[in-house]
């Protein structure tokens, strides 16, 4: 058994990890003081302008098939590559992606939709989350009624990732109320010009999500995305996409953080001695370097499942679980070791703080990742046993 990584999957770490800390980390004062003041801390301009220094060496797309422009890595390396943007806390991500839904456009739609995302000139959400539908997505509301050759979509929808700035929603509204998710929900293509509003909402956090707001809101049945009443299969396929990369960047923040740590624990003297050498902090260190090191293989063994063809919900469930639980319980170590000054906003140990928070609650719960866990072993769908039988 080989746990070594490829030449190619190391020059492309290698290559993601110096861009991080030459182009990327060299921003994080300015993202923390211009958060302090109450603004953005990155403007989309400057990402599309790291993007584009990216592209220049071949860094577009990074799952995005070869066929559409994109690298196609492996889900390996995409981890490896996650890895490494989690080590800063600036918000990027390498452009010309899409929802991999999208994909499943026809021609029409892949030229007004697809393809133009991919090129960074237009930007998308996913909106099917409401005020009473989080985790269980089967209780959506939201409605499409047809009339003539329109569709006619009323409804709310919250906590939407980008949508505050999205000029298109993927949005899901019931359109059979007796079939529901069995054939009931499609998935429409609605331009923000067709009249939906949104809302930003204020979080704990840099997140930035979005209410939606669809009031009679008219779209052509030319952009029903698949086919009408299966929604809901499409909706599944985004949210299982790769939960695995959600603990791959906050692995990369932990590493981080446990090294910030290290550097203060050696030079902050206590009681005549670096706290380096008190057994309180290097238990806490301890600790955290095992968990890590554990993340780490949940997170390669879920990306391996992935390449392989394999089954991989249940060890993506497991790494995404994992990694919310044990990510929080390290920056909560690394802020004590840090003391005052990392409950401050000088550092950024409270940025991400508050940022790590939200792993244990979107795209999957704690709760449902432990309720699919606990399911698929006492149906006897998977073994406890685990991949390797």
């Amino acid at each position: 058994m080989d746990f070594s990584l490829t030449e190619e999957e190391l020059q492309t770490r290698d290559w993601v990890r110096n861009f991080v800390q030459r182009e990327i980390a060299p921003l994080e004062p300015t993202v923390l003081r211009r958060e302090r003041a109450g603004q953005p801390g990155i403007s989309y301009e400057e990402v599309s302008e790291l993007r584009a220094k990216a592209r220049k060496f071949g860094f577009w797309g990074i799952q995005t098939p070869v066929e559409y422009g994109g690298m196609g890595l492996s889900a390996v390396m995409t981890a490896l590559v996650e890895v490494e943007l989690g080590r800063t806390f600036v918000p990027f991500y390498f452009g010309g992606a899409a929802d991999n839904i999208l994909f499943h456009a026809n021609d029409s739609q892949k030229q007004k939709y697809l393809l133009p995302t991919i090129e960074g000139q237009r930007r998308s959400c996913f909106a099917i989350t409401e005020p009473g539908a989080g985790s269980d997505l089967q209780a959506i509301r939201t409605s499409a009624r047809q009339d003539g050759e329109d569709w006619v979509i009323n409804g709310e929808k919250t906590f939407i990732t980008g949508g505050a700035d999205a000029d298109f929603a993927m949005v899901f509204a019931v359109t059979d109320a007796e079939k529901g998710v069995n054939g009931g929900v499609t998935c429409f293509l609605a331009d923000r010009e067709m009249g939906w509003k949104s809302e930003p909402i204020d979080t704990m956090g840099e997140w930035g999500p979005a209410a939606l707001v669809f009031d009679e809101v008219r779209v052509p049945a030319r952009n029903v995305l698949g086919e009408v009443g299966q929604g809901f299969a499409l909706a599944m396929q985004w949210i299982g996409r790769g939960r695995y990369l959600l603990p791959a960047r906050a692995l990369g923040a932990c590493e981080r953080l446990v090294e910030m740590a290290m550097e203060h624990a050696r030079t902050r003297v206590t009681f005549g001695k670096p706290i380096a050498e008190r057994q309180a902090i290097q238990w806490m260190i301890a600790d955290s370097a095992v968990e890590i090191e554990a993340l780490r293989w949940l997170v390669l063994s879920a990306a391996f499942q992935v390449d392989s063809g394999l089954d991989s919900r249940q060890a993506q469930s497991i790494a995404k679980l994992y990694g919310g639980v044990k990510a929080n319980e390290i920056v909560d170590r690394m802020l004590q070791v840090h003391g005052g000054m990392g409950y401050t906003r000088e550092l950024p140990v409270e940025r991400w703080y508050r940022e790590l928070r939200l792993l244990r609650i979107y795209e999957g719960t704690d709760e449902i990742q432990r309720r699919t866990i606990a399911r698929n072993l006492l149906k006897g769908h998977v073994s406890v046993r685990g991949a390797l039988g």
